[in-house]
């Protein structure tokens, strides 16, 4: 069986530390990053390595994955003294898992290209459970060739992956979900407040 590819993870919140720490369950030599250092601790002693920088990340790594809080803390990483950019060169598999704008992932990965590096985009759907038991919906978009290569990797994080086109596609089909959620929700309450309405009048 061929050797797993060396792996980095940029951004330990609750949702990167959760997949990187099932890709290091799964015996893939994982490399991790934080801003703020003290969250790596947990996948370290799974056995992760930690960088000191992003930059310092990728230059070690086959393929790697970015799960930033929002589009300023993705361009931050991305763009950054020290960061994604720094260390990328020919070759490299960059998949940003974030959740962000389409704007901003066609940035970054007009950015990465343009040094010679693979991109695709996979924000997903799910939670903090999900994340924990690898039952996340990745949404997929950009290099189709190099969504296949990871798949095996998008299988330990997540229960099903759609490939959805060019980059771009995977950003709007999460906020279209996003939206879809928040109409669920308002709904339930709006109903909620009508039963309660309900009672009291009787």
């Amino acid at each position: 069986m061929a050797d797993k590819p060396k792996v980095g993870y940029l951004g330990m919140g609750i949702m990167g530390s959760a997949m990187a720490g099932r890709l290091v369950d799964a015996g893939y030599p994982v490399t991790v990053w934080n801003r703020s250092k003290d969250k790596c601790a947990p996948l370290e002693e799974k056995g992760a390595k930690v960088a000191d920088t992003a930059q310092s990340l990728i230059e070690p790594c086959d393929v790697i994955f970015a799960c930033t809080s929002d589009p300023a803390s993705a361009k931050a990483v991305v763009f950054g003294e020290q960061g994604v950019l720094a260390g990328i060169s020919a070759g490299k598999c960059f998949v940003d898992m974030s959740t962000v704008d389409e704007e901003t992932v066609k940035e970054i990965g007009a950015a990465v290209v343009a040094k010679g590096g693979r991109f695709i985009e996979a924000p997903v759907s799910g939670s903090k459970g999900p994340a924990l038991q690898g039952q996340l919906v990745i949404l997929s978009a950009g290099e189709q060739k190099l969504q296949e290569e990871v798949q095996p990797m998008f299988d330990i994080m997540g229960k099903r992956t759609f490939f959805l086109g060019e980059v771009g596609c995977g950003a709007r089909m999460k906020l279209v979900i996003n939206m879809v959620m928040g109409i669920n929700m308002v709904a339930l309450c709006e109903g909620l407040s009508a039963h309660k309405s309900w009672l009291e009048w009787q």
